[in-house]
Parts: structure tokens; sequence; C-alpha cells
């Protein structure tokens, strides 16, 4: 019975069953599509797309993979040997919709969370924790592999959980494996030596990150029982790499870096709140052998389109300096973006303006207070002659279902990984809830052009997409005093909510670090925090700097403000308390 309807999936005749045993092989996928949902899953698309949701709630999902025959494989964020830490979707009826959904790929690793990769390539699944790439022999007819789970590359350096050093992965046509090997910190300061008063460390020149982190690495693709010391680096100056991928149009690979942070709240005296909002650029890159990007010395300013020097490094928004010497990206974004799904359309169901164009899934921002957070869609960049246009568009929105998002938590879904399925449609899975939805063309291929584009290039207009203006769009502009303060200096990363965000910022809320001993949360603002922690069952390991910087009347009011908010109890911080931890008392 169930290969009977699967073969009526996938063939769209049952006449062709009985050949189907004969010949004991796969079919092409059928011509007719499926229905979309009436309102296409509540996504906001161009004219002739509709959407339907495949599946809903099925965790948190990362990047995603569709089999030759239609097979759905979804990352998950993290894994546990018991449960597994990917997804497995089949649709029997051909309605679009997944009516079988398996977990499997349990493994017990220490590190096993941030899952990113998801990739089939040469009859592999290959799949990746922030830590370890590992793949699966697919087989005709199986849905969930059968076969012994192999480990292809291990991250073998000392880290912890970290955003950083995730896994995507990415083949050539010539036998080579990519895997980006991340930068652990923000742009390799050292926290102990302070610049000019502020919370932002010196940067270390040479950065001794650069050795083994900050670049992508190149590797024999197949082989397994792989370590960094079996590849060699490919390029470096690369901060923070999730989406990526190889233009099989002009056989490049390419990527979209994640810039640094915290340029205002690390930088008060150089850099104010909208620069921090609005840069550095999420850099579009297109990655050549042996070149250098400039990560740490340098960020890239998208509006002026020129790459400028770091505050670690003396930089002040103006200053090119060494900056001069370091490779461009094709193309910058606005800053916090978070580019977390980079896929090339290598489909025929699109209109022919998309073909071989760059999908980018844009997973969100965290830290733009005091303006809205930005982000929440995907993006599409044409390309022309092998080359990016230079002008991105707006292709899927409404994911978040708000338009001004205050805080991260406010949006309601976040986008994250991007793939083809073998009929053309467009596959986006979110990170929050595990909702997987099918973006599907049945216009008139030929006549798609401005008028269709229309309404997605209006929502550029909106909170979440637009560059904020400095002044009308300064959310915090009429708060009080000490909210404003606490939103500048500690909400970029905590949320205004105090909530934080999963797996990154911890929360503010109901833990005992804020409710507690005063003595000791002050310790913390002012001497700063980094290495592992564990707060309401969550863990975190991150870099908090230093905010010795603050005056004792400012810190007492920012640590008053959290104590009694955001659901919080506690009794106030006084001057003089701070003043006591400061002398070391």
């Amino acid at each position: 019975m169930h290969l009977r309807i699967f073969m009526r999936h996938f063939c769209g005749k049952v006449i062709l069953f009985s050949v189907a045993i004969l010949i004991g092989g796969s079919c092409t996928p059928p011509v007719e599509l499926p229905d979309t949902d009436s309102d296409n899953g509540g996504l906001f698309l161009p004219g002739g797309f509709g959407a339907l949701v495949v599946a809903d709630s099925t965790g948190h999902a990362r990047h995603v993979a569709v089999n030759h025959n239609g097979d759905i494989y979804v990352k998950l964020s993290s894994s546990d040997k018991a449960g597994g830490g990917n997804i497995a979707l089949r649709d029997t009826t051909g309605d679009g919709k997944a009516d079988i959904i398996v977990k499997f790929g349990g493994f017990d690793e220490k590190r096993a969370s941030y899952g990113t990769g998801m990739v089939i390539h040469d009859g592999y699944l290959y799949f990746s924790s922030a830590t370890t790439l590992y793949r699966n022999k697919l087989q005709p007819g199986e849905l969930v592999p059968k076969s012994r789970t192999e480990v292809v590359l291990t991250d073998d350096h000392e880290h912890g959980i970290h955003w950083h050093i995730t896994k995507p992965v990415a083949f050539d046509n010539k036998g080579n494996m990519f895997v980006p090997f991340g930068a652990p910190s923000n742009a390799c300061q050292d926290l102990s030596q302070t610049p000019n008063g502020t919370p932002g460390g010196a940067g270390l020149d040479p950065c001794p990150e650069l050795e083994l982190h900050g670049g992508i690495w190149k590797f024999d693709a197949g082989k397994t029982g792989l370590t960094q010391k079996d590849g060699v680096e490919f390029a470096t100056g690369i901060r923070s790499v999730v989406a990526m991928d190889w233009n099989e149009d002009d056989e490049n690979l390419y990527l979209v870096m994640h810039g640094r942070d915290n340029l205002h709240s690390l930088f008060p005296n150089v850099f104010s709140s909208w620069q921090n909002a609005v840069l550095p650029s999420e850099e579009f890159i297109k990655v050549t052998e042996g070149a250098d990007y400039g990560w740490p010395y340098c960020y890239y300013d998208q509006m002026k389109q020129l790459k400028f020097l770091a505050p670690e490094y003396g930089g002040d928004g103006e200053t090119v300096g060494r900056c001069a010497d370091m490779q461009l990206p094709v193309m910058g974004f606005p800053g916090h973006w978070a580019p977390n799904g980079l896929h090339f359309y290598r489909g025929d169901q699109f209109p022919e303006r998309y073909k071989n164009g760059a999908f980018i899934a844009f997973h969100g921002s965290t830290n733009r207070a005091p303006y809205p957070q930005a982000g929440y869609f995907v993006g599409f960049v044409p390309f022309e002659k092998g080359k990016p246009t230079g002008v991105w568009e707006v292709f899927a929105d409404g994911f978040a279902s708000v338009d001004t998002i205050v805080n991260t938590s406010d949006a309601r879904y976040r986008p994250m990984g991007l793939t083809t399925g073998p009929d053309g449609s467009l596959y986006i899975t979110d990170s929050r809830k595990g909702k997987i939805w099918r973006v599907m063309y049945k216009g008139d291929a030929k006549s798609f052009g401005k008028e269709q584009l229309a309404g997605m290039e209006s929502r550029k207009t909106l909170p979440h997409i637009k560059t904020p203006h400095p002044l009308d769009d300064d959310l915090q502009k009429n708060l009080p005093a000490d909210q404003r303060l606490y939103n500048t200096f500690c909400g970029t990363c905590h949320q205004q909510n105090g909530k934080g965000a999963r797996g990154r910022m911890p929360p503010l809320a109901g833990t005992d670090w804020v409710t507690g001993n005063k003595s000791r949360l002050i310790a913390v603002v002012l001497n700063g925090l980094q290495g592992p922690l564990e707060i309401n069952g969550e863990s975190y390991n991150g870099v908090m700097p230093s905010h010795r910087f603050l005056q004792d009347e400012q810190l007492a009011t920012i640590l008053t403000y959290i104590r009694k908010n955001f659901g919080n109890n506690a009794g106030a911080v006084s001057t003089e308390e701070v003043a006591k931890v400061r002398r070391g008392q």
C-alpha cells in the first residue's frame, strides 16, 4: 500500500506502479504543482507566486535539503542521542503536505548545538553540529537512512558552545569541500586593555585567532575522519559564516558574512546608537583563493561602500588605513540582519530572472536598539552575466507577523534554511517553531516583471526592513531615563524585555544572577564575564565586556532597573554599593 501511494505521488499515474516494480527505479516528479494555501502560509510574495505550509512545529529547524524524489531533510538546532538531530519528511498523497515526519540522527555529542549544514552531495546526506560534520549514505526508497553515520570532519579546537563556529558545508565540481572555521570573538579584542576608557578591548595585532579561525578551509570531498590540519586555508578575514553556497554558474564559492557587533555599546565615544544599528554591513562575498577580507582589522560600510579600520585598532568610522588593501565584498547589506541561508536558484519553475540568482534568508537582528529590529525576510539578488546586479529585493516577507519588532522574541517566525526541490519549488525553514514553506510560481513566466515586483518593493519601507531615521525611528526617545540607559548599554544583547536571545544572550528575568547577591551582580557589570554558564536550564558561553567606564550613578540606575523589572522584584542598588565594589571592598 505504501509503495503504491509513493509511486502515485512521484509519477502522477497509478498505472506506473507495476512498471516501477519491474525496473526497480525512481521516476521524475509530477509536472502539476499542488495547490497553495489560501493565505500563502502567511507570506507576502511577488505576483504569480504562492506558498503552502509543508509542516509546522517540527522543532528549531535550521538548514534544509530535498532529495531527487521529493523527500525533505531538515537539520535541527541541537541533537540528543535518543531523539535525534534531524527530521525527514515525506508527502505520500501529492498535496504538498508532509504526512510522514520522522526524527533521526541522534548522537551523543558534548557540543551538539547550532546544527547548520544539511546538504545532499554525491548520494550522501551531509549534516553538522557546531563542531562536527557527519554524513549518511542515501539509498533509493529509504526515507530515513539506515546506513552507518560517518564522521566527516571534527573541529578539535578547545572552545565552548559558540554561534561563530557553525559548520555549513559546500562542494564544488572539482572534488573539493569547503567548511568555515569562524572566529570565536567579536574583533580579536584583548579585554584587559581598554582604549580611551571604553568597554571595548584593544585589538590584538597580529590577531592570533587568524591562524586557525576566521576563514574558509578546503578539503578533499568524500573523505572521512578529517580535522582542520587535513585541509588548507582557502581564504581569511571572514568572521562568522552560516550562509554559504557554491554557484554552479560561475563556479565560485559565495557566502554572506555576519559582521561584528556593538559599535556603540563598546565604543560610545566613537559611534552613535544609530551607527550601531545599521553598521557594519553583512557582507556578500565571492570567495577567491588566497584573499583576505579584513576581519578583525576592518569592517565594511554598505552606505559608503568602503572598508574602514575597526575601533579596536584605532578606527573612528572614517579612517581606512590598512583596510585599503583588503578584498571588498560584491555587495553589502545593512547591519545585523543575520544572513543564515544562501541558495543559488538552479530550478526551471520560476521566471527566467531568478535563474542563477541568489536567495538569502535573513534570520533577523537582536541588537539594533533603540531602533526596530530588522531583517526577518528572504531577499533575492539577481545575477546578470555571472555578476550580482548590486540591487537586492524582498522576495518573501511576513515571517515575523509584526511590522515593528522591538525585541527578537516579538517575531513569530525567523527564516533560516533555503533549498530548491526537484520541480523547482523553493523551500524555506523557520528556526523558532520549525515551520516549512514551499514557494511555487503559477503565473505566466513570460510576462513577469515590474508589476509583479511592485508590492514587494513597497515592503522596503516597513520598519523591519528600511534604514531607520536617526531621530524619527528612535523607539526610546520618550522613555524614562533609567529604561533608556538600560536599553542603550544592556538591551542590545539582553533585549529590551529582558528575555535575552535563545542560546546567545542570557535572560535577566527570573534569575538569581540578577535578583540575588548585589555585590556579585555589580562585579559582573563592572568587570565583565566570559566562559560557560547555565541560566534557567539554558547553556551560554559568550563574552560580556566590562562596563567600568560608566559612572557609579549610571550603574546603580541600570542595576536597580533590572532588579525591579521583567517580573523581578528585588531591592535597589545604591551608588555607594557600586563605589564599594569598584574599590574592591
